[in-house]
């Protein structure tokens, strides 16, 4: 039976996402129109509707005046339900926010932006991706924002689905649903290693010394202070003095830089398990301060130090042997 209804469900479900490419196509701004919003009994509508049926019958089987009249007043005012429901979606813009990458095994955020150009409130509009869903309120010329959450099971890129935005405002007798394909995706880094070993060893040629961010054998002056610089580093005696934020920089033999490589693991090691410890040790690295770089196969980061090297390394972690088209 199952074999069945896939078979003949199959198409049905291809012509129906096809018609929804060519109503709803792929844009980071999308404003709902009169031609884009839909509206049907919801759940709690029929349920109402067989109320009304079975008081109706029973109006005219007893031919209570008083019945006919509170039946054909409900009746009304669901039937004025219609124009209020449809019209809390309608003049809606639906934006794409900001997304944070994350790690996989967490849940990844997708910020949405909804804006109300009109001088009505718009009441319980509800969001959702699949299962996950927000619901939010919108002023009147105003924007709210939203996030959703999706389970981020493997590193590489994570795209969000098509969009659904839905209100049962005001009686929760009609639905009103439109649906919006933003086009948003997460870069999602791989699971760190639980229990990493210890960072290997200073190599940059032949060299010796112990790893640092910079050397700390001789102090060599002050610079202005950059992202991701260390605060042990930080002159708060020259900072006190309303001289800006500086910091200090040293210069000597324990300045060699960390390369973390991919040929030195061990060789017993799985693709995901080297992707995982050599993460382990970007978090460690940049959490210490130093100045570091990753060897890839096919790619190779040079030593930097900051927020802006981490994330480097990491996005290299999560795409690596990832079509960027996949």
């Amino acid at each position: 039976m199952s074999v069945f209804l896939s078979t003949v469900l199959s198409p049905l479900t291809r012509r129906w996402q096809r018609w929804l490419q060519r109503r709803h196509p792929v844009a980071r701004v999308q404003k709902l129109t009169q031609q884009r919003v839909y509206i049907f009994l919801s759940r709690s509508g029929l349920a109402f509707c067989a109320m009304l049926l079975a008081m109706l019958g029973g109006a005219i089987n007893y031919d209570l005046a008083l019945a006919y009249l509170l039946v054909f007043l409900l009746a009304a005012m669901a039937v004025v339900s219609i124009f209020h429901t449809f019209r809390n979606l309608l003049g809606l813009q639906i934006a794409v926010g900001r997304v944070e990458p994350c790690f996989a095994g967490e849940a990844a955020r997708f910020e949405l932006l909804v804006e109300n150009g009109s001088t009505l409130a718009r009441q319980h509009i509800v969001l959702s991706y699949d299962a996950a869903q927000a619901e939010l309120d919108v002023p009147a010329q105003d924007t709210a924002r939203a996030w959703i959450s999706l389970s981020a099971a493997q590193r590489g890129w994570l795209s969000a689905p098509r969009l659904r935005i839905a209100s049962h405002w005001p009686l929760g007798v009609f639905q009103a649903w439109s649906y919006a394909h933003l086009g948003q995706r997460v870069l999602v880094y791989p699971r760190p290693e639980a229990e990493a070993p210890p960072l290997p060893g200073a190599a940059e040629g032949v060299g010796e010394g112990v790893v640092t961010a910079r050397g700390q054998d001789d102090f060599a002056g002050l610079r202005p202070f950059q992202r991701g610089d260390s605060p042990r580093h930080v002159a708060w005696k020259a900072a006190a003095r309303d001289d800006g934020l500086m910091v200090k920089e040293f210069h000597g033999e324990a300045s060699l830089a960390l390369w973390l490589d991919w040929d030195a693991l061990p060789a017993r090691m799985a693709q995901e398990e080297r992707l995982a410890r050599l993460c382990a040790w970007v978090l460690a690295a940049h959490a210490g301060g130093l100045s570091f770089g990753l060897s890839l196969p096919g790619q190779r980061l040079p030593p930097e130090h900051g927020d802006a090297q981490r994330d480097a390394c990491l996005a290299a972690l999560a795409l690596h042997g990832i079509r960027e088209d996949a």
